[in-house]
């Protein structure tokens, strides 16, 4: 019962999410503008991520006990959805600078052509990490093993199987988050600074602020779930497992569930554009008391 109450709000969070991603698609204007391409490629790792995420859980949940391949691959697929949030995230503030900073050369930066090239980057870098992870994974001695069948269930834990691996991700995860804190910082920076001009827009200032402020909140949850790892390691030290297995749980629904359901909860009822479409979708095309617009 534990586990259904849990896997619930999931299932309709995938619902809530693939309903933005189909909303995000249904207009031109949403095909042809930068922000709402960045908006579509975040929200589809997210979506991503809680899929797999999901589906670890049930794999959990039910005790099944894959094998280490199949767990990897698994693992992998959760390793590259989840890079790509945090770097999305980059992206869409750099955006946002722009728009406020440089107003007249905003159109000529963010163009289709080159949003597209800032989103084949930051696959391309996610890709890499996955491609490093596999080529450590290699070198373990899976050859000595009695059996490719794991003892315990499919987790990123489970996957650092050497010291090497574990290091690695470790920096990697401290290096990825410093320089997006870093980048999202700047950007807020910037556009506080472009505000106090007098030739700024106020209105659009204080919009990108806000909306900065967001991105580096949903950051620090992303790296939080990250993080939650060395979290339960050190607790398992101390605590029994049934204690460790509901800890797990409780991390799994604030710290992956949430914060995967929070870009179409903010983005999409902040936007005026896409609220009046997006509750059209939800409500199954009912007739809304709110006019639609764009």
């Amino acid at each position: 019962m534990f586990s259904t109450l849990i896997g619930m709000p999931c299932c309709v969070f995938l619902f809530i999410n693939g309903t933005m991603l189909f909303t995000l698609r249904s207009k031109l204007v949403f095909r042809e503008t930068s922000r709402y391409i960045l908006l579509y490629n975040l929200l589809f790792a997210d979506t991503a991520q809680l899929a797999f995420s999901q589906l670890l859980y049930i794999f959990a949940t039910c005790r099944i006990m894959l094998t280490y391949p199949v767990c990897g691959v698994l693992c992998m697929f959760t390793t590259l959805t989840n890079d790509i949030s945090p770097l999305t995230l980059v992206v869409m503030s750099l955006e946002r600078y722009v728009a406020v900073c440089y107003p007249l050369r905003h159109a000529t930066i963010a163009t289709i052509r080159n949003t597209a090239v800032a989103i084949i980057v930051v696959w391309a870098i996610s890709l890499l990490n996955v491609f490093t992870r596999i080529l450590l994974l290699l070198n373990f001695p899976f050859k000595d093993l009695e059996s490719l069948q794991m003892t315990d269930v499919c987790s990123d834990i489970q996957m650092l199987l050497d010291p090497i691996t574990d290091h690695y991700d470790k920096a990697y995860t401290y290096c990825l988050f410093v320089s997006a804190t870093v980048a999202i910082i700047s950007s807020y920076i910037g556009v506080m600074i472009a505000a106090r001009s007098a030739s700024a827009d106020k209105a659009s200032a204080h919009k990108a602020r806000k909306t900065l402020l967001l991105h580096l909140v949903q950051l620090g949850l992303s790296l939080f779930s990250t993080m939650h790892i060395s979290i339960v390691q050190s607790l398992s030290t101390i605590m029994q497992r049934l204690a460790i297995v509901r800890i797990k749980s409780v991390f799994y629904v604030f710290i992956y569930i949430l914060p995967r359901c929070l870009t179409s909860l903010i983005y999409g009822l902040r936007d005026q554009t896409i609220r009046p479409i997006l509750l059209y979708h939800l409500c199954c095309r009912l007739t809304l008391s709110c006019p639609s617009r764009g």
